[in-house]
């Protein structure tokens, strides 16, 4: 079978030419690459400072609506409410010392219930309460303490019946 002869036909059998044929790249290919890059980076990076400084003219920076400070619950020892003590100090006398101070405040006896706590060293002594209702006397029973941290909190909620809970820290220990 013989074919019709073709511009492909015509191609010299020159031992330098092998495989596809491609140009050789220029003496300076990657430099020329690099410049184009530097080039492409340089527009963009001005195009951004340009879009940047036409923003930012506007003076007036809008913040978005912060929700109104609550005022916070005026303290009320309100000696209706059951308070346990958790001691969480090394010291068995410490939970004891604290029923003592809450029942002269003016707690009955029966409404003040000390019981031991699984911690030995908690750092800071913190009063607890577990309805927004019960802040205004977690807050009461805190300032006649002396202590400074009152948290909302369901962790003691069914252990102290929904009443409020002293946990004792180690800022409570008398020295020995």
């Amino acid at each position: 079978m013989t074919f019709p002869r073709d511009s492909f036909d015509d191609v010299p059998r020159d031992a330098q030419r092998v495989g596809a044929h491609r140009a050789q790249r220029a003496r300076f290919h990657g430099l020329v690459v690099l410049l184009w890059w530097l080039l492409a980076v340089g527009i963009l990076t001005g195009i951004g400072i340009i879009a940047f400084l036409t923003l930012s003219r506007n003076e007036t920076i809008s913040l978005p609506e912060l929700s109104p400070r609550t005022e916070q619950t005026q303290p009320v020892v309100d000696t209706s409410y059951t308070v346990v003590i958790l001691n969480g100090t090394w010291s068995p006398d410490t939970g004891d010392q604290m029923r003592d101070s809450i029942i002269q405040m003016g707690w009955d006896e029966g409404a003040v219930v000390p019981l031991p706590s699984d911690a030995d060293d908690i750092p800071t002594t913190a009063v607890y309460y577990s309805g927004s209702e019960d802040e205004a006397a977690a807050r009461g029973l805190a300032n006649a303490l002396a202590v400074d941290t009152v948290t909302h909190s369901d962790e003691f909620a069914s252990l102290s019946d929904g009443g409020l809970t002293v946990v004792v820290g180690t800022d409570r220990v008398s020295a020995p």
